[in-house]
């Protein structure tokens, strides 16, 4: 499978995923035009399309996607939050596995702020995707994986300092702390899974003001000893 980011930040995020056969689009987190523009105008051609949470800069886009004759798949609390419906939205729940097309896909829970909120363990053919955003721990461990497109939001010394140096809001720190993922995490995250399978580490959703994406990537590249790439802002 090749993974893609296209958009991975506060701003808006979307993901493709291709296995050579088939185009699964991750998240949908763009107005519907840009979606379109983005996946070459060939919204027939998609398998489906996974949302992880109702928050707007990931699901901006789907309920146009559905109207548009795209399956779209989410769980009850984010249908709900944002308003979904339609006989294309499909919604799962997690620890039930279910397929896409070639794609057999475990929705698990995250830990975000809001109802709902899933990441995906997504398999094709030998290879193994596990993808989890905007949550502050992932309480599963994954064996076999081949991709990992994870979270790594902050790292809390940056916090901590643009907080001191009133360049970021004070009344933000907790939020961010309870509902994204901190290097340190990452880190501890990455050390305790099997690693031997995979091919390479997709680190998403760094914030604009609290992230070192340079020092991220070395840092993460230097624990795992696996090829790591940063995901960058909406374009």
């Amino acid at each position: 499978m090749n993974f893609t980011p296209i958009a991975s930040s506060s701003s808006g995020n979307l993901y493709r995923l291709d296995n050579g056969k088939e185009t699964l689009m991750i998240e949908a987190g763009l107005r519907f035009a840009d979606i379109r523009k983005a996946f070459g105008f060939k919204l027939s051609e998609l398998a489906g399309c996974l949302v992880t949470h109702m928050h707007e800069d990931h699901s901006r886009g789907a309920v146009k996607l559905i109207a548009a004759g795209v399956d779209v798949y989410m769980s009850v609390g984010t249908a709900e939050g944002i308003g979904a419906k339609g006989h294309r939205l499909h919604i799962v729940e997690a620890g039930k596995q279910f397929k896409v097309g070639g794609y057999t896909i475990m929705p698990f829970a995250t830990e975000h702020d809001c109802d709902g909120s899933l990441g995906f363990l997504i398999q094709s053919g030998p290879d193994k995707l596990m993808f989890a955003t905007d949550t502050y721990f992932i309480r599963y461990r994954f064996q076999g994986l081949t991709i990992i497109a994870v979270e790594c939001n902050y790292d809390i010394d940056l916090l901590d300092k643009n907080v001191a140096a009133a360049t970021y809001p004070a009344h933000n720190r907790n939020r961010v702390r309870e509902s994204h993922m901190e290097l340190k995490t990452v880190k501890d995250f990455l050390s305790a899974n099997d690693l031997s399978k995979v091919i390479e580490i997709h680190l998403i959703h760094l914030s604009s003001a609290n992230s070192d994406a340079e020092r991220f990537r070395k840092e993460i590249q230097a624990i795992t000893g696996k090829p790591v790439y940063i995901a960058g802002g909406a374009r």
